[in-house]
């Protein structure tokens, strides 16, 4: 059951906004407002979540609260990977939270944590044990990132990728499953913190690892999921269908379901990062998917059922 829409993903990196288009973020702010009203049109008890930023960083919260952008939200989200990216380390991270609460009274969830395997598995054994230890009891939800390693042949969805160097294959190295899926000890270790800790899992359009990941996720006693449906790929022939797979296969789980990339032929650049030329059409996007997976009417039915799932 989707328990929460997200709105974009990291939108003060820009590898997921073009902010040398939109410096200012306010073509973004108008965005998630607009899709903020829309989605509370459909579903006014679902969950209304800021994309998780990274790097963490209170002057961009007080954007968007200047902006009134949390007036049509209820939640903020975080990302952070001290161990691979950030320039601080991974005992700050109650701080780290704390710095948001500071200029926010809603809610601040963790919606990517992790550590990549690149240099040593131990280490990102050790990295998830102590994350789980630190984390635990500061956010409503935590989300580990990820169940699986991205496959070599794909690409990270990053702007400047093999420029990058090293931090760049960081990203292929995330998982408590190998490529080939077989466990690394991270998952072992993982298991001990379920339910409070999530999985965030991106899948490809047509992703193989479906089934697959359900079943794992599943195994692990895993409660909450983070995952996306693509604005961009809603263009692709098929992909009603695909998105209809992908959340039967995940509805047994409380979902944030994240919504974020802009098609090419939407942006103010041909590329996923662009501001949409008309942000009415995102906001759109938003209620569509909101409308055909968490309508009102399907929450209400599934407490009324004490939980019985499903989506029209």
């Amino acid at each position: 059951m989707v328990e929460a829409v997200m709105f974009w993903n990291e939108p003060n990196n820009q590898s997921h906004w073009d902010f040398e288009i939109d410096p200012e973020w306010r073509s973004f702010a108008r965005m998630v407002k607009l899709a903020g009203v829309a989605v509370a049109a459909e579903n006014p008890n679902l969950t209304r979540v800021l994309g998780g930023i990274a790097p963490i960083d209170a002057n961009f919260i007080r954007n968007m609260q200047e902006q009134g952008v949390f007036e049509r939200l209820n939640t903020v989200a975080v990302h952070g990977f001290p161990l691979d990216w950030n320039h601080w380390t991974i005992h700050e991270w109650p701080a780290k939270i704390e710095e948001i609460r500071s200029v926010t009274d809603l809610p601040v969830w963790v919606s990517e944590v992790g550590v990549s395997s690149f240099g040593a598995e131990e280490v990102q054994e050790w990295g998830l044990q102590r994350s789980a230890e630190l984390l635990i009891g500061q956010a409503p939800r935590i989300h580990w990132y990820s169940l699986y390693d991205l496959p070599r042949a794909w690409p990270a969805t990053t702007r400047h990728r093999e420029a990058e160097g090293s931090s760049y294959y960081r990203h292929f190295h995330m998982g408590l499953l190998r490529e080939d899926g077989t466990a690394k000890p991270a998952l072992e270790q993982f298991r001990r913190y379920t339910p409070e800790l999530g999985i965030c899992q991106w899948f490809h359009f047509e992703d193989y690892r479906l089934e697959d990941s359900a079943r794992w996720l599943r195994a692990l006693g895993v409660r909450y999921l983070r995952t996306g449906l693509s604005w961009a790929d809603s263009l692709r022939p098929g992909a009603m269908e695909w998105f209809d797979r992908q959340m039967r296969a995940l509805e047994e789980f409380d979902v944030t379901l994240t919504f974020c990339f802009t098609p090419e032929s939407c942006g103010v650049r041909p590329h996923h990062t662009s501001p949409p030329q008309r942000a009415e059409e995102f906001a759109d996007f938003c209620a569509r998917m909101t409308r055909r997976y968490a309508p009102e009417s399907a929450a209400r039915r599934a407490s009324c059922a004490g939980g019985n799932r499903g989506f029209a």
